[in-house]
């Protein structure tokens, strides 16, 4: 096998980018007018091109923008939620640059030409059809050698290519597998690489939990600000418990896990913590959010379990694993007001909180474009 590789791009975001009100220039006088008033200090840093630039912001600044009665009221302002479910799909006028990569004559995900070629070069491993069997757009597709016969081959000699190609190439290599099928419900073709998997266009599915709290006829959410040394989205605001759904891993024991590692709710019953168990048990599944985004070679399409566990008001999530730096209870309004006005949560995040705002009746039938809203939740590929 011959080794390549090639930089990534980084791209800087800047406070203007994350703290994104404006829709017209009167808008975007009092928004600059107030934010302004907010004294931030705030210092971008460039990280890979896989994850948002996050900054110094605090929690101190989080509540101030969300808390504010002078902005202008964007309470029924369904423009910005649009924005964010945008960030998640965008680039679908590029798809034509993409072959399918193909198992066993299914669709398992989509390849960028440019990282096609990169993959011409392993060709024990991956062979290029010329036809247009699988696409309408492009002439032409990707499969595996067909000495590859077993899921256990294919997921060595793939992996062997990813190790070859290198973080250079394919940064933040984690070696956790993700399950390459065609659909959720059907057989595991093989096994990649987390890092790998938008690079090979594969369904990447995981679990995303909304921990709430009933107080006084309102409700809050639990939010973490995930840690700044995370590869990913460094700094930027979370749910209380999400994850990716790796191989070998059912739905329910990724989340058990997740709670455990990140929100510091155990598995087993130990003193102290039986009535907290009582509550995990009852998280509940209310569906799931899906979307197609492309950013240059990478093509994500991602579907995300929602779940949603109502805890009592006493507890306190305790991180585990070191991935989030801190929580907080926050007014379900004021986490609405911040997707709104702002880019500090994780863009997948704000998806499954607006879906949470449709389930709870913060948005309703009466507001206008709301099916056209609710739509938009799902845009990528259900299955």
């Amino acid at each position: 096998m011959a080794c390549n590789a090639s930089l990534s791009h980084r791209v800087p975001i800047s406070l203007a980018s994350l703290c994104n009100f404006s829709l017209s220039p009167l808008l975007r006088t009092k928004i600059t007018s107030f934010t302004s008033s907010l004294n931030f200090s705030f210092n971008p840093t460039i990280v890979r091109s896989r994850s948002l630039v996050a900054g110094s912001f605090s929690w101190d600044d989080v509540f101030r923008i969300s808390q504010a009665e002078d902005a202008v009221d964007d309470s029924l302002d369904f423009q910005r939620y649009f924005e964010r479910i945008s960030a998640c799909n965008r680039g679908s006028e590029m798809q034509s640059e993409f072959l399918p990569f193909v198992i066993e004559g299914r669709i398992v995900g989509y390849i960028h030409n440019g990282f096609a070629d990169h993959l011409r070069k392993f060709n024990d491993v991956f062979v290029f059809g010329e036809d247009n069997s699988y696409s309408s757009h492009c002439r032409g597709y990707v499969t595996l050698h067909p000495l590859l016969g077993s899921p256990e081959d294919r997921t060595g000699a793939v992996g062997d290519v990813i190790r070859c190609l290198g973080e250079r190439l394919i940064p933040g290599i984690r070696n956790e597998l993700y399950p390459v099928k065609s659909s959720f419900d059907m057989p595991v073709f093989f096994s990649l690489e987390r890092a790998a998997a938008p690079y090979f266009g594969i369904k990447a599915y995981g679990v995303h939990m909304n921990g709430y709290v009933d107080r006084d006829g309102k409700k809050f959410l639990w939010i973490g600000k995930r840690s700044e040394v995370k590869p990913t989205f460094p700094g930027m605001l979370d749910h209380l418990v999400a994850g990716g759904l790796p191989h070998g891993i059912t739905c329910k024991e990724n989340l058990l896990k997740e709670c455990e590692e990140e929100a510091g709710i155990p598995r087993s019953i130990s003193s102290g913590y039986v009535f907290l168990l009582s509550y995990l048990i009852r998280a509940v599944p209310v569906g799931a959010v899906s979307y197609m985004d492309i950013d240059g070679y990478r093509y994500k399409r991602d579907v995300l379990f929602c779940y949603d566990l109502k805890l009592p008001d006493g507890f306190i999530p305790k991180n585990q694993d070191g991935e989030v730096e801190s929580f907080k209870l926050i007014s379900v309004i004021h986490v609405a007001n911040i997707i709104r006005r702002t880019q500090f949560f994780k863009a997948n995040c704000a998806l499954v909180i607006i879906d949470f705002l449709f389930r709870h009746g913060y948005i309703s039938p009466e507001d206008r474009d709301y099916l056209q809203l609710l739509q938009s939740l799902r845009n990528g590929d259900c299955s």
